[in-house]
Order: C-alpha cells, then structure tokens, then sequence
C-alpha cells in the first residue's frame, strides 16, 4: 500500500507540473518590456509558486531543519559517509544518463567509481575514487532530455520537493521507476527502502545546503527570486557539464514545453531542493 501511495504522490504531483503550463497568466504583449521581463523570469504561475514556496518554508522550519539539526551533531566524517553511500547508489541512474547523453567518457568514470567505491569504498561508505582522482558527477533524466533538446518551460515550485519545471519534473519520476532499487523494493514488497533512502537524500541534502540556505535568508531581498535564480543556474551548469551546451544540438523538440511562448534557450538558473 506504502508503494501504491508513494507512487500516487509523484505521479500527483508531475500532474500538477503539466496543469501549471495550461494555467500560466497572458504575457503583457502590449509592454514590450514588460513582455522581456516576463519571458526571462520564465514563471507564468509565480502567484501560485510564491504560495507553495511558503509551505514549504513551513515544512521546513517546523520539519526538516530541525532534524536536519539534530543529524549535524554527528560529526561531519559520518555525513561525508552517509553522502559518499547514497551517491553511490545512484550510480545505476547516472550511468543509464550517461550513455542516453551519449557520454561514453563519462559512463566508463561512472562505472569505475562505482566498482572502486563499492569495493574499496566498503560499499561506498568511502569515496576512494576521488582520492585517486575520478571525481563524481550527478546526471538525471531531466538533464537527459535537456541535451535531446526539450526546453524547460516554465519555473514551477512543488509542494516538498521544492525548484523545479516540467521537464525536471518528468524527469523525476522516470528516474524513479527506472531506479533498479526501487524496481526491486516493489517486487518483493520492502517499499521502505526506497522511501527511507528519499528521507535519508532530503535530510543530507538539507545538511550541505545548511550553510547557503542560511545565507541566502539572511542576504536576500526577496528570498524566493534568489532560490528561482540560484536553481536555474545550479541545473544549467549541470545540464552544460561546464561547458556542453551548443546551439547545434538544438532539435524541433526544444519548443516542447514552450507552450506560453518562453525562451527555449535555459535562462541563467539553482540547488535542487533549496526550499
């Protein structure tokens, strides 16, 4: 039952992705700057995302911080090994990117992390393959369907999981069901371990980002244009790989989710699951 509900959330959720693009407000055509603006702030729906960024405030003020605050009184070796173990765990998803991306270079690093840290590593526990000089790297299929072409659409705020846009969004959920993990946490009934694993994800990544988060709140005019500005360029550099993206891999798919006349081209964006 746990799986079905699970499974219900996120597909619930990539709903409410697809019906922000059919809602977005009218651009201001009559104010040809006013129109700029609108297009690179890319948030038809900032009404509604503004609202939903002040739950999630709330979750995480009331909820997640203050776990988060408990699990930093161990010291920062054990977090450094609680990271290095669910990054490794990832490496099926990463590497299935990788080769859709069409990075051999970078699936063959991935497969050698992951069998130097798996073993090495104890499990991944340590992360030796950087201390050896292959260092890591994150992929998802949102990122995948960036480099085929798909534009991003518009900028969307979901309930918990925080900065996102339909096409992160999608490529969410297909990273879940593709998770060999969770495939075999729902064949054999233990779908604990998947959720405990997302908990476990949420609260590290609480962890690292503690520091900016805390900054970013303190420094910030407005505190949610500054998460809007900081998630775009975060999945920006991660999409160019520093420096992948061109023109020229541009394909009649880009305009996509362009469904409210947005720049197909990725405005300078942040960090995944910055609330």
């Amino acid at each position: 039952m746990s799986g079905k509900f699970y499974t219900i959330c996120r597909m619930a959720l990539l709903g409410y992705a697809i019906f922000a693009i059919t809602a977005c407000s009218s651009i201001p055509e009559n104010d040809p700057e006013a129109a700029a603006e609108y297009r690179k702030i890319n948030d038809p729906v900032e009404k509604a995302n503004r609202y939903i960024f002040k739950f999630n405030q709330g979750v995480d003020t009331v909820v997640l911080k203050p776990i988060t605050g408990i699990y930093r009184i161990f010291p920062k070796i054990i977090r450094n090994s609680v990271h290095n173990f669910f990054h490794n765990l990832k490496t099926p998803v990463i590497l299935a990117n990788d080769i859709l991306q069409g990075e051999p270079v970078r699936a063959g690093n991935t497969l050698t992390r992951f069998v130097i840290n798996t073993t090495i590593g104890i499990g991944g526990v340590r992360d030796q393959a950087s201390s050896w000089g292959i260092a890591p790297h994150s992929e998802d299929f949102g990122q995948t369907l960036a480099v085929w072409g798909f534009g991003e659409g518009p900028y969307l705020m979901l309930p918990i999981l925080g900065p996102s846009n339909p096409r992160d969004a999608i490529g969410k959920v297909v990273d879940y069901f593709v998770d060999p993990i969770t495939w075999w946490a729902r064949n054999n009934d233990e779908d604990w371990i998947p959720i405990t694993r997302t908990v476990m994800n949420t609260i590290n990544t609480r962890d690292r980002l503690w520091d900016v988060i805390e900054d970013l709140e303190k420094s910030s005019i407005d505190y949610y244009a500054a998460v809007r500005s900081l998630y775009r360029q975060q999945r920006n550099r991660e999409i160019e790989n520093g420096q992948r993206r061109k023109e020229k891999k541009n394909s009649d798919l880009s305009g996509y989710f362009d469904l409210v006349k947005m720049d197909d081209l990725f405005v300078k964006s942040d960090v995944e699951l910055v609330k």
